[in-house]
Parts: structure tokens; sequence; C-alpha cells
């Protein structure tokens, strides 16, 4: 699900949805159920899952989404906000169907428990946290350059900063991570 690249617009839909226009709000579903029916589809074709079970989940954290959009908070990104739904439905998905997991070829078996991890979500979850207490310059740079693997030419044509730019707050945000970090081990 490749929304990171699209964060401004889709911010943009949600915060004049959650200002009562209505058109925005049934453009930003209607720009998500894309970018989710993919995300799903991949991650259902490793498990032997086809479309019908990718729509599903897409319906899913749309509905999650219209229902808790009050809980968004506005000076955040928005597009973590959908991951996480995403991610949560889909590890819900996986542990309801635990029976066709059993039916994988063992070398698929390995993808699918990964997903399954709960330490990896919680590492996640601590990541998304840590960012959020940097700039938001700083952390769509990170974003962009250390997570997506991005090369600094891309994020800068991205995120619309120029490549010293990119450079410069990729070092500083890392910096501030790595002294939040060690406050945080200290306490």
């Amino acid at each position: 699900m490749d929304v990171r690249s699209t964060e401004i617009e889709l911010r943009a839909l949600m915060v004049a949805g959650l200002d009562g226009d209505a058109a925005a709000h049934k453009a930003l579903l209607a720009r998500l159920s894309g970018h989710l029916r993919a995300y799903f589809k991949g991650q259902l074709i490793r498990i032997g899952q086809g479309p019908v079970e990718a729509e599903d989940l897409m319906q899913e954290v749309l509905m999650a989404l219209h229902a808790r959009r009050h809980t968004y908070d506005r000076s955040q990104l928005f597009t973590p906000w959908v991951y996480g739904i995403a991610r949560y439905k889909m590890l819900d998905y996986l542990r309801r169907t635990k029976a066709s997991i059993r039916d994988l070829p063992i070398e698929d078996a390995e993808a699918v428990i990964a997903d399954d991890d709960a330490e990896g979500i919680e590492s996640g979850l601590d990541l998304e946290r840590l960012l959020a207490q940097v700039s938001p310059k700083m952390r769509e740079a990170i974003q962009y350059v250390k997570l997506d693997g991005l090369s600094v030419r891309e994020a800068a044509a991205r995120s619309g900063m120029s490549e010293s730019a990119v450079k410069v707050s990729v070092h500083r945000g890392l910096k501030a991570l790595a002294l939040l970090v060690s406050k945080g081990s200290r306490s």
C-alpha cells in the first residue's frame, strides 16, 4: 500500500471530512479503497487467499476508519494511522483463519508466521511513537529514506525539500531519536 506518496492529499481529505465535508470524506474512502485492496491482495496471495478476502478486509478497514475517524489526531501523519488499522485487520484475519495456514507449503509458512509476530508489531508501534516526537520534516525524511528505502533524490522529490534538506533532516532526526531512546533506557 503506497499511500505515503500521497500523504498530503489524503490527510487534507481526512481533515476536510472531519470538518464536515461529506464529498471529501467520500473521496478519501474511494482513494483508500484502491490502495487497501492492492495491499491486502499482496498479503493474502502468500497464504493462498484471493480477491474476495482482500475485498472483505478492505471493507473492514474502511468501516473502522469511518467509525473511529474522531480518534484521528490532526497533528499526526495520516497514513501511519491507516497502516495501523490495516495491519491489525490483517492480523485478526490470520488469527481467525489459522486452519488455512496449516495447508501452506512449508517454504511459505515462514513468511506468514513472520507477519503474525507480536514482537515485531510492538516494535513497529514503538517506532511510530518515537517518530511522532520529532518534527514532521524529520519524520518524513526518515520515513522516506530509512524506512521506505528511497534515495535522497526520490525523497526530496516526494517531500518538496531540497536534497541537502533531506540529508540534514535525516541526520538530525536520527540523532534526536537516539537521544529519545537513550533517555527512555535510563528511566
